[in-house]
């Protein structure tokens, strides 16, 4: 994340904010109208429709030629005026109706790290006919990840077949470390002559957890400590297996698979957690005080969580005010990443 640039902002910059600052208030007070809910159906009371850009030429063009039918008094004309007319008429219900009836559904968004893209999927049911041409994107263009022609409108595209349902993905970036709300998005069609355009505003309320980013390259370890013995007298029985290996078992990591051996006996074999000693890493707030302020702390040690998982070690954390005692396991490291983006001095 780059630091703001110092010193005044340029005129025309400071202008162009300025003129887009009103602008910007109404479409909030505007969306805070709209509940917050992680699923909607979309009815007459939540559906708008104006025409395009296109619409507008056409329905000029039809003037234009509703004027020169009159004038040159040419039946003709007058029939494929008004042919013309009755499709356009046509259109308004159809590209309402595209989106009528349709329920849009937000399946929760996985925790990501602070500055990854978080994926979230919206799935659309259609209780009855097949819905052409559904678009999506945010609200706010600021949260839109792509970079695309502003023709585009930045939509993602899909199709839902009758009494079936589809999905669609937008990808979000949160900064920061912490909870934030997932943006407002905007569902909307132009079937089937692209002379209409039908919209809605959806506020989903689930909200996305970013994890602080990890410090990269990882630093060093802090010691770990060894309680391999004291678990030994606590399973009586376990020193009657080989010594240092036993039988590969489910769940066992690859990482402590002796291969060569495996190769040499023909069965999967596992270095014994007990025999090797289980290592006890307790991850402090004081070990990571050479990264930096607070913020770097915390990436120091989410660094630390990740490498302490990938070595398959007991891992516990203590904070100001926090403290997770020792576990393994991915559970366990997301509660241990959790605490870490929740965290507040």
């Amino acid at each position: 994340m780059h630091a703001p640039a110092l010193g005044r902002p340029a005129p025309a910059a400071a202008a162009a904010a300025r003129s887009r600052s009103p602008r910007r208030r109404l479409r909030d007070w505007w969306l805070t109208r709209h509940p917050r809910t992680d699923s909607s159906t979309l009815t007459q009371r939540n559906i708008y429709i104006l025409p395009t850009r296109g619409g507008l030429v056409f329905a000029l063009t039809l003037l234009v030629m509703l004027l020169a039918s009159i004038n040159y008094q040419l039946n003709l004309g007058y029939v494929l005026t008004f042919l013309l007319a009755g499709a356009g008429l046509v259109s308004i219900q159809l590209t309402h109706g595209t989106l009528r009836g349709l329920t849009l559904h937000l399946r929760a968004p996985a925790p990501v790290f602070a500055g990854e893209p978080a994926l979230l999927e919206i799935v659309l049911d259609s209780p009855r006919g097949t819905r052409h041409g559904i678009g999506l994107r945010f609200a706010d263009p600021r949260h839109d990840r792509r970079r695309k022609p502003r023709g585009d409108r930045r939509n993602a595209w899909c199709d839902v077949p009758a009494e079936g349902q589809a999905s669609a993905r937008l990808a979000v970036v949160p900064r920061r470390r912490g909870w934030h709300e997932v943006p407002p998005l905007v569902v909307e069609t132009r079937f089937p002559f692209g002379l209409f355009r039908a919209w809605s505003i959806w506020r989903p309320a689930s909200d996305v957890l970013a994890w602080p980013a990890p410090e990269r390259p990882t630093p060093p370890l802090p010691p770990a400590r060894s309680v391999g013995a004291d678990l030994r007298q606590a399973q009586p029985g376990a020193g009657a297996e080989l010594d240092g290996v036993r039988a590969w078992r489910r769940g066992d990591s690859l990482r402590r698979v002796l291969w060569k051996k495996a190769a040499r006996v023909g069965e999967l074999v596992s270095r014994d957690t007990l025999a090797d000693g289980n290592r006890e890493l307790r991850l402090d707030w004081h070990d990571a005080a050479g990264a930096g302020d607070a913020e770097a702390r915390l990436a120091r040690l989410s660094a630390w969580v990740l490498e302490a998982g990938r070595e398959d070690l007991l891992v516990g954390l203590r904070l100001p005010g926090l403290q997770i005692d020792c576990a393994r396991g991915e559970p366990h490291r997301r509660a241990l990443l959790k605490a870490l983006a929740l965290w507040q001095r």
